[in-house]
């Protein structure tokens, strides 16, 4: 087996049928680590790098194809796992995209007539019940739900403590639930 390869070395090859057992072996022997390591500079990923060198050489290997030298047989089998390895990645970038348009696209299902009525029955009775409230609940409540403002924020504008706005919105909360329930509202915007 060495003096084949030294033979193809020196430039007195005989060729290599890559599907008879002997040849294969000999260019298996001198091609696989150097394919592996080309492969996995490509899709850094040792276990694909490993079966794309692999199929490189079974496709040699089932078409049966006569290579003048060892050194013909790496170069052939260089550009077939490169192109692999970089089919690879493109396959694995699309299969990425498209998990990523399932997983983050919106599947929730447009509202019907009926729960847009709900939605503007919830609304109009959360208002009502809002209007109930005495005008220092109100007023926290208001400035935290549509002013999407923090309790610090709230207590310099009302002139309040943080820890009395987090008292007032928790008491206008329970005052509302009583007063509408506590089933799912819908907040005017």
């Amino acid at each position: 087996m060495f003096d084949t390869i030294n033979q193809n070395y020196q430039g007195k090859s005989k060729p290599l049928d890559a599907s008879k057992t002997a040849d294969f072996k000999t260019i298996y022997d001198e091609c696989m680590e150097m394919l592996f390591k080309i492969s996995y500079r490509i899709v850094n990923d040792e276990e694909a790098a490993e079966d794309l060198a692999h199929d490189s050489l079974i496709k040699a290997n089932e078409k049966a194809i006569v290579f003048p030298s060892v050194n013909d047989a790496k170069y052939w089998l260089i550009r077939v796992v490169k192109n692999a390895s970089l089919n690879y990645i493109k396959r694995k970038e699309r299969e990425r995209k498209a998990y990523e348009k399932v997983l983050y696209e919106d599947h929730r299902k447009p509202d019907s007539g009926e729960i847009d009525l709900l939605k503007k029955e919830s609304k109009s009775q959360a208002r009502d019940a809002l209007k109930k409230l005495p005008k220092n609940l109100q007023d926290v409540l208001m400035l935290r739900e549509y002013g999407d403002l923090n309790y610090k924020e709230i207590g310099k504008i009302l002139g309040i403590t943080e820890g009395n706005v987090k008292i007032r919105i928790f008491r206008a909360r329970e005052q509302l639930v009583k007063l509408i329930g506590e089933d799912n509202v819908f907040l005017p915007e």
